[in-house]
């Protein structure tokens, strides 16, 4: 009989054993997963862009913006910046977007953003342009993944699409042109024969007095909506720069919209009240048929992105649509 506990006893603390180590195990089963999410790798893709390929670990969330048109490209996408070159004009950013730019660090100027500025920051992707700052873009690429558009002229379209890429927002990058390429048509059909008329285009800067072409922002929208150019306009380049008084007969059109680049010392007003004044300008057809119309020069050309390109559609509808 003893002999027969004995063994119960044993036969218990047997049991008691398997399922302690059985109990042991699961543990250790049940446990490696979560060891293994806190290393688990988030995904990767990659961009090509001018400088060469970059490679981008997840969706970025501490993007740095060295252009004006890159930094209207993010917005458009519903990423805010932590880092952004200051506006052209304005203290620090264009009126049209200050108030979706609180909060953002001021780099500097698109020409000569601050290099250790943006490095505090500790971005996970920096935005640039060849054309700008080629010269920095290996210290550049030390800090972040980094993605250089090819040029700042043109159509805005290709660097948009660029940036909608970088920031893991492709899809909804498409979905914005296609909507932007929806209003260019709407707009094109309410136009109709007033999209025959010579639309000429005119920049004053300090020292300086443009003629613009096709391949500038201005031109690109105008030639988009299908808008005739005067003849020396209707080329497919940039601007003729350091126009003289004697080229004043080439502004000529059916209707002319000038913008002026005021930095705030008065000098590029003061060229624009000269030659808006001068009588050779105002012998011109477009002058005497009073349709001259002075514009924004953020929106008609140096914020070059797609917010600014939706409040130039504004003032095309104002002008042509309402005061015609």
């Amino acid at each position: 009989m003893k002999s027969r506990h004995l063994t119960l006893l044993s036969a218990f603390i047997l049991s008691l054993l398997l399922l302690a180590g059985c109990g042991g195990k699961q543990e250790e089963k049940t446990s490696k997963p979560a060891e293994n999410n806190g290393a688990k790798a988030e995904a990767s893709y990659t961009v090509e862009h001018a400088m060469d390929t970059a490679e981008i670990k997840g969706t970025p969330k501490r993007v740095v913006i060295l252009t004006n048109e890159g930094t209207e490209a993010l917005l458009a996408l519903g990423v805010k910046p932590v880092g952004a070159v200051k506006s052209w004009t304005g203290d620090p950013w264009y009126d049209h977007i200050k108030d979706k730019m609180e909060g953002v660090k001021e780099l500097g100027l698109e020409s000569e953003p601050n290099v250790e500025a943006i490095a505090a920051l500790k971005p996970d992707l920096i935005i640039g342009n060849k054309m700008r700052h080629e010269k920095i873009y290996e210290q550049l690429n030390q800090i972040a993944p980094t993605v250089f558009s090819e040029t700042l002229r043109g159509n805005w379209k290709d660097n948009f699409m660029l940036y909608a890429k970088a920031v893991n927002q492709e899809e909804k990058g498409k979905q914005i042109i296609a909507e932007y390429d929806k209003r260019i048509e709407d707009l094109k059909a309410k136009l109709g024969d007033k999209l025959k008329m010579k639309v000429s285009i005119v920049r004053f800067m300090a020292g300086d007095v443009r003629i613009y072409h096709k391949d500038s922002f201005s031109g690109v929208i105008l030639d988009q909506l299908g808008f005739a150019r005067p003849e020396s306009q209707n080329v497919n380049d940039f601007a003729e720069t350091g126009v003289t008084r004697e080229r004043i007969p080439a502004m000529d059109g059916d209707i002319l919209f000038y913008f002026t680049y005021e930095t705030g010392d008065g000098k590029a007003s003061e060229l624009e009240k000269e030659w808006i004044n001068d009588p050779l300008f105002k012998n011109l057809n477009v002058a005497k048929q009073g349709k001259v119309y002075k514009v924004s020069d953020t929106i008609w050309n140096t914020a070059g992105g797609v917010l600014a390109a939706h409040l130039m559609l504004d003032d095309i509808e104002k002008y042509f649509l309402q005061k015609q």
